[in-house]
């Protein structure tokens, strides 16, 4: 008799991988974890599963997380994600490490000691950068780190399921982030690790990124979704069930064993079908499908004949991944057929290990389970991941943090459909929809591309802009005596890799222009800062240059900022900031400074009755600065003068804004002397207040002043062409507070439109 399991799984917002209930104790979790290891694990070391926990709870005793739990709780949650995709000891110990080198005072070396070198390689691979400037934008912060991720991934490629496992608990935490970071989170997950999760075939992982990230960025049409889904979930699953007892009867009379599973689509998939087709969620018909697992490649074939027999297959829509599986590994038959009510569905067919390939990916075929070498299927997945070493390519060739992340983008992106077309022998390439016969080129080889002249597709010649369809035999035409691609190709292509071959190709041709462009925007942005050039290009400042975008000299780094792929701005702060921080550590230490300052300018000392003093000194020439004001409550720095002392500035002010660079090291930490103030001493304020011209207007102004006590040491007064005026007036106040109360009261007068500081 035919075994024929019927199992129904509908949508919901429960997560798809492993998650214990949110209330388990730390101690619960790890019992879990190491249940769920035992329950695939042959031979697990569990007294180094112990070691390792011991160790988290230790490292992270003091910490919280922003749900206000321990801490301990994330990395646990962590392992028990990647026991559920049941990976190698290792790498679940390295998920209860992932947070211990970066977030607490163990060491690389400490970790290597104490388990192996494995665990300490994984943990540091998915460890971020160390801390970084804060001069750097979130820009180039995250391409640092994404640079960091893939080199470690190529390394090995657990760094990345671990580092998965990790975004997918954060983002199941993230409603206790604030709404930017919220967003922030889900925009990354969404262009970076959810179509890394779909490059690596990890569906369930995928899957569930997807969905959160539209939680967070779309939450009221991911909730709408949600709630309508739920409505119409009893008659959708009568609906499913009668499809599966139909179709059971079908299979157990053809004598084949099988399991049929009904499922929904996922909340993003049917968003993003609405949005594609333009349509309301009624209009979708095909929210559903039926998966069906037998046990050989020949009963997949038999059951689809059987769902042709008895539903109507839609033209167009069947797919064999069987015969062309997807770049990610994923194999199955896809049809869609008609069923009662004319509602379309679709139907898959695979065998238990695609079954097991489609949800897990190449975790499913991890080559370091169970400690067992390498093989040649091993070696055949290594092909699968030809585009981690086309991006590890790019990080070589691409300098500009914008360029190399929006390729990285561009390649992981999922959104598109892609095409497979065959060279001459018969091998298979994976393009972008859209790609030209160019883009098929580079695919090949750069020098392909760069040597093309023409191509046939199906034995006829065909311009350099068709675009490629499914199964076109691609042959490329090339020549020796070509000239190499022209611009006009960057219009043409549309993957990151031929962009990216053909940009290389024009920047190494006009290397000696661009070279001599670089040095002259270089020398210009040096110069329009203040600085010599010539005092920058040092051997020791330009090493930190070249080690920071990975360059062999400085004629690669000019070249570069000539042809646009460094900015010119980037390169020569740089410099700068290494140039500043050797001159201040030649510099005199402050206290030296201020007492050359006292010893060769003696200028009566303002001393214990000081309003302000430098550093916790009193006995030092102070002056307050005439272009900012500064009063008793403004935020304010000392500028260690050449011959008049220390001049004290609000942070505000212009001249301490726009001060160069070398001005900047003068600049010294001051603060009001609130135990030596006198209460009675007044400090110079000035306004500037704009208002509609009105005629007793400053009478109305200098009788709140006269009210409030507060004398009035000048005024300036000017009329402006369309019928409004500005105010100037320097008055004496004892502190901020006073200035603010005054800055009130005019503002309660109808004709005054604005007020503010005179910060020079």
């Amino acid at each position: 008799m035919a075994d024929v399991t019927n199992k129904y799984t509908d949508i919901g917002v429960d997560p798809i991988l492993a998650s214990p209930p949110d209330d388990a104790t730390p101690q619960e979790l790890f019992e879990i974890l190491c249940d769920a290891v035992r329950s695939y694990h042959p031979n697990p070391d569990m007294d180094m599963l112990r070691r390792a926990y011991d160790l988290a709870l230790e490292a992270h005793r003091d910490q919280m997380r922003k749900s206000g739990e321990p801490y301990i709780i994330h990395p646990l949650r962590v392992s028990i994600i990647l026991a559920a995709l049941e990976l190698d000891m290792e790498t679940i110990i390295a998920g209860l490490l992932h947070d211990v080198i970066e977030d607490t005072d163990y060491s690389y070396e400490e970790i290597e000691e104490m388990f192996n070198p494995d665990v300490a390689l994984l943990v540091d691979g998915v460890t971020k950068l160390g801390k970084v400037s804060l001069k750097k934008d979130k820009v180039e912060i995250q391409a640092d780190n994404l640079r960091k991720m893939f080199l470690a991934m190529a390394k090995d490629i657990r760094v990345i399921l671990i580092k998965l496992a990790d975004r997918l608990h954060n983002m199941r935490t993230l409603q206790f982030m604030k709404r930017e970071k919220q967003i922030e989170k889900a925009l990354e997950t969404q262009d970076i690790y959810s179509p890394l999760a779909h490059r690596l075939g990890i569906f369930k992982i995928k899957v569930e990124l997807d969905d959160l990230a539209l939680r967070y960025l779309k939450p009221a049409i991911y909730f709408d979704l949600i709630h309508q889904l739920n409505e119409r979930e009893s008659s959708r699953h009568e609906y499913i069930s009668s499809i599966i007892r139909e179709v059971k009867r079908h299979v157990a009379d053809a004598g084949l064993t099988a399991e049929l599973y009904g499922r929904v689509k996922h909340v993003f998939s049917i968003y993003r079908k609405m949005v594609k087709q333009d349509k309301e969620l009624d209009q979708i018909y095909d929210l559903f499908a039926i998966r069906i697992i037998v046990d050989t490649v020949a009963d997949c074939y038999a059951v689809l004949g059987i769902i042709h027999d008895i539903y109507k297959p839609i033209p167009g829509r069947f797919k064999d991944y069987i015969a062309m599986p997807k770049p990610n590994m994923y194999s199955s038959l896809h049809t869609t057929v008609i069923g009662e009510g004319a509602l379309p569905f679709e139907i898959q067919i695979r065998t238990k290990e695609m079954h097991k390939t489609a949800e897990y990916g190449i975790a499913a075929h991890w080559v370091y389970k169970e400690g067992r070498r390498r093989s040649k299927n091993d070696d055949d997945m290594d092909a699968k991941l030809t585009w981690l070493r086309r991006i590890l390519e790019w990080q070589q060739d691409m300098t500009d943090n914008e360029e190399y992340m929006n390729a990285v983008k561009d390649d992981l992106n999922i959104f598109s459909e892609n095409v497979y077309c065959f060279t001459p022998d018969g091998d298979v390439k994976t393009l972008k929809a859209g790609s030209t016969p160019v883009d098929f080129a580079y695919s090949i080889h750069s020098a392909v591309g760069n040597k093309m002249v023409g191509a046939r597709v199906n034995g006829k010649m065909v311009p350099k802009d068709y675009q490629l369809n499914n199964g076109d035999r691609v042959e490329i035409v090339t020549s020796q005596n070509s000239h190499g691609p022209s611009l006009d190709w960057l219009n043409l292509v549309v993957t990151a890799q031929a962009k990216n071959k053909i940009n290389q190709w024009f920047k190494s041709r006009n290397k000696e222009e661009n070279i001599a462009k670089g040095r002259e925007l270089v020398n210009d942005y040096a110069k329009n800062h203040g600085y010599n050039i010539n005092d920058l290009i040092k051997n020791k400042y330009i090493d930190k240059v070249l080690k920071r975008y990975n360059l062999k000299n400085w004629e690669a780094v000019m070249a570069a900022v000539g042809h646009g792929g460094l900015k010119e701005g980037a390169v020569v702060s740089r410099l700068i900031e290494e140039y500043n921080n050797e001159r201040r550590a030649e510099e005199m230490t402050d206290e030296k400074i201020l007492a050359s300052v006292n010893k060769a300018h003696a200028m009566k000392s303002l001393g214990k009755e000081s309003s302000v003093q430098v550093k916790g000194q009193r006995d030092i020439s102070i002056r307050l600065s005439k272009c900012c004001s500064p009063v008793p409550g403004d935020e304010i720095v000392g500028f260690i003068t050449r011959g008049r002392g220390v001049s004290v500035h609000r942070t505000d002010c212009i001249n301490v804004i726009n001060m160069s660079e070398p001005d900047k090291l003068r600049l010294i930490e001051t603060e009001w002397n609130t135990d030596g103030m006198d209460s009675s001493k007044c400090f110079i304020a000035s306004l500037k207040i704009f208002s509609r011209d009105k005629t007793g207007l400053l009478m109305i102004i200098t009788r709140i002043f006269s009210e409030n006590d507060i004398n009035i040491s000048g005024m300036n007064v000017r009329p402006t062409k369309h019928g409004e005026a500005v105010v100037e007036i320097d008055f004496w106040v004892c502190d901020k507070s006073q200035l603010i109360k005054i800055m009130d009261k005019l503002k309660s007068i109808p004709e005054i439109m604005d007020i503010e500081r005179v910060r020079a």
